[in-house]
């Protein structure tokens, strides 16, 4: 199923939305905005200074011909952007003045023009560190009605593997929170298994992990993903979904067999939810380089409108895929 990319990128071209990214200094950003550009993936705005963009483009070869420029200093929205920044944050004790300074940052640049729907979504996160990505988006987009909190995942993509979605998975939380009590991982996991519905277009079959499988050991951390699946469960019956389960019960169907007999998801797990960020962290970047697996993310779930992170590591093709799975989560 290593097509899935291409598939969420086909699945992009028909929604004819807007994506800004404002890392206008990396050269990764630049060929992506053309590439997505060109494939019609979305329409692209890239934000910031106008001198800068251009020369960078020029000194890459890149084409930027179809991809719309926004100078974020001069653009004409600039004070109502000032303006409104400053009634969303003013009880936070943010000034007219500091809202400004905040504006000539690119990110938050954005973000203003998301919240005030002037695009459909944001991509960022090449050069910027998670954090200075996400803290923005909290702060202006916040997150959805009904969502207690964000969270991020990865969309991984193994070659030559029959286990999950023929080879496709969704790991979480493996970008964001650090230590998810009960109640939180409880809410990763429905989020999650969402996404997997929205993006790979197949049931999601969600498995709670641990190192117990079904009472195989007995500690605190343990019990904490006992009570998280319960509540997962009791909010959403109709979804897939088991644990405790440790990684081999999850997705091997003769290990299941023997540690997890009459499982409904266990040996057929496609969505992983890690009990903290140093387990999913790793795990993600181990099948990225054990496995060569492919990993898009870190997807931010949760908030009111689309912000996507990218690995600082990325290649400009990452940014692409994270272009159209931004499309995707437009989608209601």
């Amino acid at each position: 199923m290593m097509d899935v990319l291409q598939e969420i990128r086909t699945k992009a071209k028909v929604l004819g939305k807007t994506v800004a990214l404002p890392e206008y200094g990396d050269e990764r950003v630049l060929k992506a905005a053309e590439i997505a550009t060109h494939e019609k993936i979305a329409s692209i705005l890239v934000v910031g200074d106008p001198e800068e963009i251009e020369k960078k483009a020029t000194e890459n070869n890149i084409d930027l011909s179809v991809v719309g420029i926004v100078d974020h200093l001069h653009d004409s929205h600039r004070q109502e952007y000032i303006n409104s920044l400053y009634e969303l944050r003013k009880a936070k004790g943010l000034t007219r003045e500091q809202a400004e300074k905040w504006l000539n940052n690119t990110m938050y640049y954005v973000c203003m023009m998301l919240y005030h729907q002037r695009i459909d979504g944001v991509v960022s996160g090449a050069s910027l560190s998670s954090p200075d990505v996400i803290r923005p988006a909290l702060q202006i987009i916040k997150t959805a009605p009904g969502i207690k909190l964000a969270s991020s995942c990865f969309l991984m993509v193994v070659p030559n593997c029959s286990y999950g979605a023929n080879g496709v998975f969704i790991y979480a939380d493996s970008g964001f929170n650090p230590n998810p009590n009960a109640e939180e991982l409880a809410h990763i996991a429905i989020t999650t298994a969402r996404t997997m519905e929205l993006l790979v277009g197949v049931t999601p079959i969600v498995a709670m992990l641990s190192f117990s499988t079904k009472g195989s050991a007995h500690h605190e951390l343990v019990d904490k993903v006992i009570e998280a699946t319960r509540m997962v469960k009791s909010l959403k019956p109709d979804l897939l979904v088991d644990g405790e389960l440790q990684g081999d019960a999850a997705i091997v169907p003769a290990v299941a067999a023997k540690k997890a007999p009459g499982s409904p998801v266990a040996g057929k797990a496609n969505v992983l939810i890690f009990p903290d960020l140093n387990a999913g962290n790793i795990c993600y970047k181990l099948t990225e380089r054990l496995a060569k697996g492919t990993a898009i993310g870190p997807i931010l779930q949760g908030l009111a409108k689309p912000v996507n992170d990218l690995s600082r590591g990325c290649k400009a093709e990452d940014i692409v895929d994270q272009i159209a799975v931004t499309v995707l989560q437009t989608q209601k």
